[in-house]
C-alpha cells in the first residue's frame, strides 16, 4: 500500500474509532442525563402516555387523570385532575404538562409515574405480560375532615392565612391548609387556556400570591405564641420551677441598655405575676424579662430544640424558622415575646404545641404514610421518628397546665371544647414598619381526651388586611378555626 492510501486508511480508522467512542459515551455515560433532559420530547410523551398514580387521603384519591381533548400538542395523552384542588394544593402541589411539577407531585414523581426503581418487579412483570405501565400511589397522613375545617375556616375569614395540625404522638400531619389557594387542574394541560390560567396566578399579576404555601414557606413574627417557648426555657433552665411561683417582674420594666419601657397590652396584672397568670394575660414584661435574664444563648438553645433555625422536610421542604444569635439583652427580650427578628412558619408553631402536648417529646413531622404499587403492594412505609426533647415530662406537664388556663379563663376561651381538655396560646404579632400594618392573629393549641391521649395540636395564623385593627386578636380570629380543626380530628376518631 502506498503512503497516501495508508494515510487515508488511518484517518478513516480514527473516524470510525471516534464514532464508536462517541456512541458509547452517549449510550452509557450520558444515558441517564439525556433520559431526564426536559427538552427530550420522548420523555414528556412517555410521562403522559398513561394515567398517573394517585395521592390518597383517608382511603380516597384526591387526584386523577383524564384524557386530553384536542390540543396543540395532542401527543400527550393524559393530564392530571384534582378533586377540591384549592383545598389540597398545599399538599399535592401540581403536575402540569406545560409547567412541570411541585411538592408531592414532584417529590414522589417516580412512584406516581411508575418509573421508580423500587417498582422494578412490577415494571418487569407488566413488560412480560404486555400490560401498560401504571403508576403507584402516595398514601398521606392527612385527615380529610380536619383539612376541610381548616380550609373553610380560612376561606370564611377571608384575607390570607394558614393552618397546620399534627398528631403529637407520631408527628403525622393531619391538616395543611393555605389561603388564598389555587386549582392545579386549571393549568394541568398545555393549551392557551392553561397558559392564561398560570399567568393569572403569578405574584406579578396577583399580589395575593395564591401559589405561596403559607403553611410551610412563609415565616411570620409569632407574637405571643412564642411565649410558650420562653416559658419552656425558663422551666428547663431552672429559673422558675412551677407555674405558680411569682416571677421577678417589675412594672414598669425598662429593657437593659435602653431607656425604653416594654409595654403590655392594656391594664393587666403583670407585676411579679406567676408564669401561669403571665401566660393567661400574655404579659410582655414577664416573658421579655425572662428572655433577657436567661440571655441569648439559652433562649437560642431552647428554640433550636423546638426546631427553629432548621429547615424541615415533610417531605416538602419547609422554610427555617428564625431565632437570632448575637443579640443584646433588649433584643433578646423582644425576640422572647415573638417580635424583633423572631419568625416562624405555621408548621413550626404547630411543632411547639405538639411537643408540649406530647410530654416534651417532639416527633418529626411527616405527611406521607406509605408508598404503594399500582396493585397496592407496599413499597415504603414511614415510621415515626423522634426529633428532639425540648422539655422534660415534668416541665411539659407544667406548661400544658399553663396553656389549659389560657383556654379556660384567659385569652383563648373561643377554643374551648365540651368534654375535652384544651390548652392554647393566643398571639397578635406586630406587622410593618413601626407596627403600621394590621397585625397577624395567631393561635396554637392542643387537645387532650379523657383517657389522657392527645390526638391533635394546631397552629393557625390569619392575615386580615380588611379587618378593623382593634378587632384583630388571636383569640378572636384564629382560635375558632383551631377549635373546628381539633373537633374534626376528635370526631373522626369516634
Amino acid at each position: 500500500m502506498n503512503k497516501p492510501l495508508r494515510r487515508i486508511a488511518i484517518f478513516c480508522g480514527l473516524l470510525v474509532l471516534t464514532l464508536l467512542l462517541r456512541d458509547n459515551w452517549l449510550q452509557y455515560v450520558k444515558a441517564d442525563q439525556l433520559k431526564d433532559d426536559p427538552n427530550n420530547r420522548r420523555v414528556t410523551i412517555a410521562r403522559y402516555s398513561t394515567p398517573r398514580g394517585d395521592i390518597i387521603v383517608g382511603g380516597d384519591p384526591i387526584t386523577g387523570s383524564a384524557e386530553n381533548g384536542k390540543t396543540g400538542l395532542n401527543d400527550l395523552k393524559y393530564k392530571r385532575t384534582y378533586k377540591n384542588g384549592p383545598m389540597w394544593a398545599p399538599v399535592t402541589g401540581y403536575a402540569s404538562q406545560a409547567f412541570g411539577a411541585t411538592q408531592l407531585e414532584s417529590i414522589e414523581d417516580g412512584i406516581l409515574t411508575g418509573n421508580d426503581d423500587r417498582l422494578f418487579f412490577r415494571k418487569t412483570l407488566d413488560m412480560i405480560t404486555g400490560k401498560e405501565q401504571q403508576g403507584g400511589n402516595v398514601v398521606t397522613t392527612l385527615n380529610a375532615d380536619a383539612q376541610k375545617a381548616a380550609f373553610e375556616g380560612l376561606k370564611k375569614r377571608g384575607g390570607k392565612g394558614a393552618v397546620v395540625a399534627l398528631e403529637p404522638s407520631t408527628g403525622k400531619i393531619l391538616a395543611l391548609a393555605s389561603y388564598p389557594s389555587y386549582d392545579p387542574s386549571s393549568f394541568a394541560g398545555n393549551t392557551n387556556d392553561d397558559a392564561a390560567a398560570w399567568k393569572k396566578l403569578q405574584k406579578k399579576y396577583n399580589p395575593n400570591d395564591p401559589m405561596l404555601n403559607r403553611a410551610l414557606r412563609e415565616t411570620y413574627p409569632p407574637g405571643s405564641t412564642f411565649k410558650v417557648v420562653t416559658a419552656a426555657a425558663a422551666l428547663e433552665n431552672g429559673k422558675y420551677t412551677s407555674a405558680d411561683e411569682k416571677t421577678d417582674s417589675p412594672l414598669p420594666w425598662t429593657m437593659p441598655g435602653t431607656t425604653t419601657q416594654l409595654k403590655n397590652e392594656g391594664n393587666i396584672p403583670c407585676e411579679n405575676a406567676t408564669m401561669r397568670e403571665a401566660l393567661r394575660w400574655s404579659c410582655n414584661t414577664v416573658f421579655g424579662k425572662i428572655g433577657s435574664d436567661l440571655g441569648n444563648d439559652k433562649m437560642l438553645a431552647e428554640a433550636k430544640k423546638f426546631g427553629f433555625d432548621s429547615e424541615q422536610f415533610v417531605p416538602i421542604r419547609s422554610s427555617a424558622s428564625v431565632f437570632s444569635d448575637d443579640m443584646n439583652q433588649s433584643q433578646t427580650a423582644l425576640s422572647s415575646i415573638g417580635q424583633y427578628n423572631t419568625a416562624a412558619t405555621p408548621l413550626q408553631m404547630a411543632m411547639v404545641a405538639s411537643a408540649v402536648a406530647n410530654d416534651g417529646k417532639l416527633m418529626k413531622p411527616y405527611m406521607v404514610d406509605s408508598l404503594e404499587s399500582s396493585t397496592l403492594d407496599p413499597v415504603a412505609t414511614t415510621k415515626p421518628e423522634e426529633l428532639s426533647r425540648p422539655l422534660s415530662p415534668k416541665n411539659a406537664q407544667i406548661l400544658q397546665d399553663m396553656m389549659k388556663t389560657v383556654v379556660e379563663k384567659g385569652t383563648g376561651t373561643n377554643a374551648r371544647i365540651s368534654g375535652v381538655t384544651v390548652g392554647g396560646k393566643t398571639g397578635t404579632a406586630q406587622h410593618g414598619v413601626e407596627n403600621s400594618e394590621n397585625p397577624y392573629a395567631w393561635f396554637i393549641s392542643y387537645a387532650k381526651l379523657p383517657d389522657g391521649s392527645s390526638p391533635v395540636a394546631v397552629a393557625v395564623v390569619v392575615e386580615d388586611e380588611s379587618a378593623n385593627r382593634d378587632d384583630i386578636s388571636g383569640g378572636g380570629l384564629a382560635a375558632p378555626i383551631a377549635k373546628n380543626v381539633m373537633e374534626a380530628v376528635i370526631n373522626s376518631k369516634k
